[in-house]
This record gives C-alpha cells, sequence and structure tokens, in this order.
C-alpha cells in the first residue's frame, strides 16, 4: 500500500500525446529544451520546476537539449527578477556541445518572488531567438500529496495496532463507533 505513494512511481513525462512535462519549452516550432532545478545543499535529492523552495542558497540550473541542431550554436542564458527586470545571472553566448548546460548560482537568488529565465539562441545567420522560463523562488518545500497519503497510512496503522493492543482505547473507540451508528 506505501508503494501506491510512493513519488517514483508518479514521475512525470508519458507517452506520445499525453506528455505533460511542464518543465520543458520550445525554442523553435517542435524543437524543445527541458529544464530542471537542483538546491543541493539544502534539498539533495531533490529536482524542482517552476517552483524553488529556497533563496541565497547555492542553486543549479539545468538545461538538456532534445533536438541535436542546438549543440553546434550559440547560446546565451539570463536570469532576471520580475517584474523590475533586475538581472541576478548573466552567462555569455557559448556552444555546449554536450546538449547539456548547467548555470550555477553560488548564491542562488537574492530574494523571494517571481524570476524569469532568458534563452537567447544565437543562430548562423546573425539573427537571436529569444525563449523564456518562469519561476517562483523561496515559497518552501511543500510537502506532496504522495508524503501526506504516506503520513496518514502511518497513522491510520498506528492507530489500529493502539486499537488492537490497548483494551481502554479499544472501548472508547467502540463506544464512538456504537454512537456514530445510532445517527
Amino acid at each position: 500500500m506505501g508503494s501506491v505513494f510512493s513519488s517514483a512511481l508518479w514521475a512525470h513525462g508519458g507517452a506520445a500525446g499525453t506528455d505533460t512535462d511542464q518543465c520543458k519549452f520550445e525554442l523553435e516550432k517542435d524543437h524543445w529544451i527541458h529544464y530542471t532545478a537542483y538546491q543541493p545543499q539544502a534539498y539533495p535529492a531533490e529536482e524542482f520546476c517552476g517552483n524553488i523552495p529556497d533563496t541565497a542558497t547555492l542553486t543549479q540550473l539545468v538545461f538538456d537539449y532534445q533536438d541535436q541542431r542546438y549543440r553546434g550554436m550559440a547560446v546565451e542564458f539570463e536570469v532576471t527578477k520580475e517584474p523590475e527586470g533586475k538581472r541576478v545571472f548573466f552567462q555569455g553566448a557559448e556552444k555546449h556541445k554536450s546538449g547539456t548546460v548547467v548555470l550555477s548560482l553560488p548564491q542562488g537568488v537574492p530574494e523571494q518572488g517571481k524570476y524569469l529565465i532568458h534563452i537567447t539562441l544565437l543562430q548562423d545567420n546573425g539573427e537571436r531567438l529569444d525563449a523564456h522560463m518562469g519561476f517562483k523562488a523561496g515559497a518552501g518545500q511543500p510537502t506532496s500529496k504522495g508524503s501526506m497519503g504516506l503520513y496518514a497510512l502511518v497513522l491510520f496503522a498506528g492507530l489500529y495496532i493502539l486499537y488492537l493492543s490497548n483494551a481502554g482505547f479499544k472501548r472508547q473507540i467502540d463506544g464512538l463507533l456504537g454512537k456514530a451508528k445510532e445517527f
């Protein structure tokens, strides 16, 4: 029963036509980049996308090109605080032959709020193609529904064991159940 609430069983992605991955976005029509954020010091085993829990802690933004064509093109990255548009991070145009780009923000983002990642693809003909991805930072790590279900299951199991092993508690519960049946 506990495995039903396991986050590994509820992984994102899906079959063709049903992919609801909120962490990927189009740079060009039908050409995608996947984005994942990490805060390894605060949450070593967690991945984030649209909501990053902490501020002022090491934050790594990882971009994976899902299309080979971007590996030979220069890409520029910028992170701004919105709505002010204040720049908090910038990496000039570089080619990333591996298809993976890791942007490391040693101090993370400075304050709670909305941020925008600007990705600029510098095409061979000199044109600049811009894409944007927003995220919120500093709201803390919410407890997932799967975790809440697991906590409820453990609580229920503990109460059931108490019910079976304690005669006084059993009498109280049986009395409450008897009154509930009268309604």
